[in-house]
């Protein structure tokens, strides 16, 4: 039973129940079993799958939060934790195992809503990966869009509490191309307009 939670400072803090939230690791023991590839923990963990989500047994394919795909637009292998991961992963293996030609491209997406504070986060920036992240918005009202860039890409986007946006966002880490960066941490400047012209 829990009736309080000390601070590192020794404040007291009456509860009734606590939360430990340390992440997740991956189930991988029955794919070690059977032989199949896995990522080191150190690079996300996971089952190695290809862009079709094949493992490396041809005939065995794995999706959702355990499947660490390699991911054609990105360049790199990437484990997504979320159950959207799986939602449409599941359709594109399926695809693959009926015969078809099956390229698993998605930008990588999670959401979550805490209390007052709702977030989307679309892409893949990790750490050394960006050299800027711009803020759009009003961070102290908790309304505002993070974008982590690099060289003046889009890597990644964080929307708190704006909404509609996402689509944009993906977008704009699809294209791969620089964007002004004025007008993308400008509020009035729709997102789709730094798009790159169709055919430029």
């Amino acid at each position: 039973m829990v009736l309080a939670a000390r601070t590192d400072d020794g404040e007291e803090h009456p509860a009734h129940a606590v939360l430990a939230a340390i992440g997740a690791a991956p189930r991988t023991a029955l794919a070690e079993t059977s032989g199949l590839a896995l990522v080191d923990r150190e690079h996300g963990g996971g089952i190695a799958v290809d862009a079709s989500l094949r493992t490396s047994d041809p005939d065995v394919f794995a999706v959702g939060d355990v499947a660490a795909a390699q991911h054609p637009g990105l360049g790199t292998r990437v484990r997504v934790e979320h159950w959207a991961n799986a939602l449409n992963g599941g359709p594109a293996a399926a695809r693959a195992m009926l015969g078809q030609e099956v390229s698993y491209e998605r930008v990588p997406y999670f959401f979550s809503d805490q209390y007052d504070v709702g977030l989307e986060y679309s892409g893949y920036a990790p750490a050394g990966s960006y050299d800027q992240v711009l803020v759009r918005g009003d961070v102290g009202k908790r309304e505002f869009i993070a974008f982590w860039l690099s060289d003046g890409r889009v890597l990644a986007g964080m929307n708190v509490n704006v909404w509609d946006v996402t689509e944009h966002i993906q977008d704009l880490i699809r294209s791969k191309a620089p964007v002004d960066r004025e007008k993308l941490a400008d509020p009035s400047v729709p997102l789709d307009s730094l798009l790159p012209a169709q055919g430029a």
